[in-house]
């Protein structure tokens, strides 16, 4: 079988204004298109959306909604998985990838809600940054899904693949810096869609914007992105 290639993302030249009335036009169209796009992790709670969100990690959302029905069993709260045997965690997360390094983060992240936030989850970037194995992506998705708070865009492989292809960046941005990225998008969308922004772009990056073969041919998209194939 031929390997895939991937597809060409194309330069363009474009002014900051326009840009931004393009990034209107895309927003309106992932409204139409994913009116309920909503984060993929299972939870009922921000302990439990923090949780699947560190399990995530270089790891599928998929096998993280496979793994947290048993953990949640086992830790139902802070407390309990902060009591936790490190060995008896690792077992429990063990198929979501770098699990001892997680299964660390996870005790020490319960430990330290406990000992520094009375047992709650913080629903401010500032104090979610400041648990282990929480960086800005992880919070942005735990103040925006749970909390309702749009602080910030949660730029994961998706978002960022598609945010250069839609030509949604700066022209010279060619690494993969997610902070970066996601401070070109602040610029871009209003601060009221930053949640459900990333949320559908993820779920068009999986559905059709796929990373090897994208399906440009089916894209909503197709018409105001640089990068479409012509076919």
């Amino acid at each position: 079988m031929a390997k895939a290639t991937r597809p060409i993302v194309k330069k363009t030249r474009e002014s900051r204004e326009a840009r931004r009335k393009r990034a209107a036009r895309i927003l309106a169209l992932l409204k139409k298109h994913y009116p309920n796009a909503d984060c993929a992790l299972h939870h009922g709670s921000a302990y439990e959306l923090l949780v699947a969100t560190i399990l995530s990690a270089q790891c599928t959302d998929q096998r993280v909604n496979l793994v947290t029905p048993d953990l949640f069993r086992r830790c139902p709260d802070v407390r309990a998985l902060a009591a936790v045997e490190p060995d008896d965690l690792e077992a429990l997360i063990r198929s979501t990838g770098f699990f001892r390094n997680k299964a660390k983060n996870l005790i020490n992240m319960a430990k330290m809600v406990g000992a520094d936030f009375g047992g709650k989850i913080p629903d401010t970037m500032d104090n979610l940054v400041k648990l282990p194995g929480v960086a800005r992506k992880t919070a942005n998705c735990v103040l925006g899904t749970w909390f309702g708070k749009n602080e910030g865009v949660v730029v994961d492989t998706h978002v960022g693949r598609l945010a250069l292809r839609l030509g949604l960046l700066d022209a010279a941005r060619d690494d993969k810096d997610a902070v970066k990225i996601e401070q070109d998008l602040l610029t871009l969308f209003p601060k009221a869609a930053r949640t459900f922004l990333a949320h559908a772009l993820i779920q068009h990056g999986r559905g059709v914007c796929a990373a090897r073969k994208p399906k440009c041919a089916e894209c909503i998209l197709k018409k105001l992105c640089p990068s479409a194939m012509q076919l």
